[in-house]
């Protein structure tokens, strides 16, 4: 748009990194690497988690003000090697120790002199992605403090406690793997349901069947999903799974089921209905596409073809990360985002859906509208 070429100069690719470089060699032009950093934090708004080396051989990591997006750092165990990690297993796996996580606004540079941080921005509430603790996540990474992989147990236990009925409901409980294995465990352990593993997943197809568009769902859930008929004929199900976004890939694994002879699936989501598009880098950034937007839990599981539909609530849901309420992003539950120009969108998005004309195009791509809210 006119807005970002006044601001950024011309684009050659419509990636948010080449933004963000363009930013920062800009006050490298105009200054050292601290006022560079301010520039883009200044300039920027959303998510942003960045690592390079400078010319002078330096590595550097800076995080948005909100701290959005996860990154930490590390180092082995003689102190001679740093790492900088969107995740701890990043650092695990490789033989590193976690030292932190870089602070929301901070700057930490490297160099033959060691470690030197600056808290280049303060003072901005922090929001850390909800969305992180459901879906994304490493389930042995650890975030606040806390193995993700024991959060999403707890997801489980509380979608038994607050379904106690699922006993007289369902025969056994199965997941869609993997994300939804430690909740479905946790919900085994608090409801004493039998937990079968007769949904699995292909090894080697790690497309995501959620940000794949439409035409390539289909093959990818064929691909990637095998539903075990023999456990599953005949049964009552109760699945257990992340989330449901635009709900066309529960759709096609209830399908599965039903061919494989599952008598009734009521399905319990650990990430409580998503009603709001995202502007910080998931790609479920219009009201359209969503269709938790204009439905609740009865008619989701009417339009996909479940025979009910639960969802954690959110009370629960934070309670299980051990965040404070208004240290999460909650803007795709809730509406309510922490940056403003991210609000402005939702609501001209939402006039626009309301309208009926808003369309199915990512809200980044809706230029006009861009236009009209910068």
């Amino acid at each position: 748009s006119k807005s970002i070429e006044e601001k950024f100069g011309t684009l050659s690719t419509s990636s948010d990194t080449e933004l963000l470089s363009k930013k920062l060699l800009e006050g490298l032009e105009n200054g050292d690497l601290p006022s560079a950093v301010r520039l883009c934090m200044k300039d920027i708004e959303g998510s942003f988690s960045v690592v390079g080396v400078d010319n002078d051989g330096r590595m550097f990591a800076f995080r948005d003000p909100h701290g959005i997006k996860p990154l930490c750092f590390g180092q082995d165990k003689d102190g001679k090697l740093s790492c900088v990690s969107s995740e701890s297993v990043g650092l695990s796996i490789n033989g590193l120790q976690l030292d932190s996580h870089v602070k929301p606004g901070e700057l930490l540079i490297w160099s033959e002199d060691g470690l030197s941080k600056e808290q280049i921005v303060a003072g901005e509430k922090k929001a850390f992605c909800s969305f992180e603790y459901a879906y994304f996540a490493r389930p042995d990474s650890i975030l606040d403090g806390k193995t993700v992989y024991k959060v999403r147990e707890e997801f489980g236990r509380n979608l038994g406690r607050e379904n106690p009925d699922v006993t007289e409901k369902a025969d056994m409980i199965v997941s869609i793997p993997q994300t939804a294995d430690d909740a479905a465990y946790g919900f085994h352990i608090e409801t004493g349901l039998p937990w079968e593993r007769s949904v699995r997943k292909h090894r080697y197809v790690t497309s995501r069947a959620f940000i794949s568009s439409p035409r390539e769902r289909d093959k990818i859930i064929n691909k990637k999903i095998n539903v075990s008929r023999r456990e599953i004929k005949g049964k009552r199900l109760a699945v257990i799974d992340d989330s449901i976004v635009r709900g066309s890939t529960s759709k096609r694994m209830i399908r599965k089921m039903r061919e494989a002879g599952g008598e009734e699936i009521h399905l319990y989501i650990t990430f409580p209905r998503i009603t709001s598009p995202c502007f910080y880098g998931i790609d479920m950034s219009t009201y359209g596409e969503l269709i938790g937007a204009n439905q609740g839990a009865d008619e989701i599981a009417e339009t996909i073809g479940a025979d009910s539909v639960n969802y954690q609530s959110l009370e629960n849901f934070i309670k299980a990360t051990g965040m404070k309420r208004d240290h999460l992003c909650l803007g795709c539950i809730t509406e309510k985002y922490p940056t403003p120009l991210a609000s402005k969108l939702a609501n001209k998005a939402r006039e626009r859906f309301e309208e009926g004309s808003e369309g199915r195009e990512r809200i980044y791509e809706a230029a006009d509208l861009a236009e009209e809210i910068t």
